[in-house]
């Protein structure tokens, strides 16, 4: 569905929000002082998480240091590393008795590591403090730093995800960033870690993209062992950012996750309001 100049979001695009919920969820976070990836980046299903007391928790800051063109979250110069997020991450995942917690953080080229080490003990302290709690991490490329890949392989976390975000032609809107390096960063994170723990990506549709530059993507990650797979439709945080060049239609979705799966995927989630840690527990039932 190409858009027209005034054309508004289509009936399958229209969220009802729960506004209750997400301030209930807000005051909890706030309390704590600690971020989610769903208040910074503005996600559609902010409500819906909220209202399940699910959330994908910010460590490192809510501040990054690359200024991606469809990215909501801040950017600017980070504040130091917060040791006291550690705990401050668990506390909350206790309260809300969460038994599955995604991890996430903006880029911080500034951290020699990118902030590889937080991931580690953030997720450490988590399964240790709370038996039986399982952790996703969604992390950044590190600059391609072996290092700090290792660490967060190792890390203790069941899935370890790198987005692609979007396919190779209009890699332009990611900053700073590297189609290659990113699937290199997948590649070694599967070489890394135990053989137990899986690997994860997401791309976003509606930028542009052709079906056949997203079957490629498709293949390309496959080609490094990841078999988790994301795929959700790009919404325009505000006139400042990307535009939104199509709505991809349900249908179309249905038939992305169809691909995906007789390509080889384990486990996808493809629709319009997907998103990479939206229902995440569901990719290690």
């Amino acid at each position: 569905m190409r858009l027209d100049k005034q054309q508004r979001k289509p009936e399958w695009l229209r969220k009802k929000i729960s506004f209750s919920a997400q301030k209930d969820m807000d005051q909890l976070l706030n309390e704590n002082g600690i971020h989610t990836i769903c208040q910074e980046a503005k996600c559609p299903n902010i409500s819906e998480c909220f209202a399940a007391k699910t959330a994908t928790f910010l460590i490192l800051g809510g501040i990054c240091t690359r200024r991606c063109t469809y990215c909501n979250v801040t950017t600017g110069a980070p504040d130091p590393v917060n040791q006291k997020e550690i705990d401050q991450v668990t506390d909350a995942v206790k309260q809300l008795g969460l038994k599955f917690v995604v991890i996430t953080s903006p880029a911080r080229d500034d951290l020699k590591d990118g902030g590889a080490q937080q991931f580690y003990e953030v997720t450490q302290n988590v399964i240790n403090t709370i038996p039986g709690t399982q952790v996703e991490l969604l992390v950044p490329d590190f600059l391609g730093n072996m290092d700090s890949i290792k660490t967060v392989a190792n890390s203790g976390a069941v899935i370890v995800g790198h987005n692609m975000e979007t396919v190779p032609r209009l890699y332009n809107i990611r900053k700073a960033s590297n189609y290659q390096r990113s699937l290199e960063v997948l590649r070694e994170i599967k070489n890394y870690a135990p053989e137990d723990v899986k690997t994860k990506s997401a791309i976003m549709v509606g930028l542009g993209e052709t079906q056949d530059e997203v079957i490629q993507v498709m293949k390309d990650l496959l080609a490094v062992g990841c078999k988790l797979l994301s795929i959700g439709q790009y919404l325009a945080p505000s006139n400042e950012y990307e535009k939104v060049v199509e709505y991809v239609t349900p249908q179309q979705f249905d038939e992305y996750k169809k691909i995906a799966l007789e390509m080889g995927f384990e486990y996808v989630h493809a629709s319009p309001y997907a998103r990479s840690s939206y229902m995440a527990h569901e990719y290690v039932m």
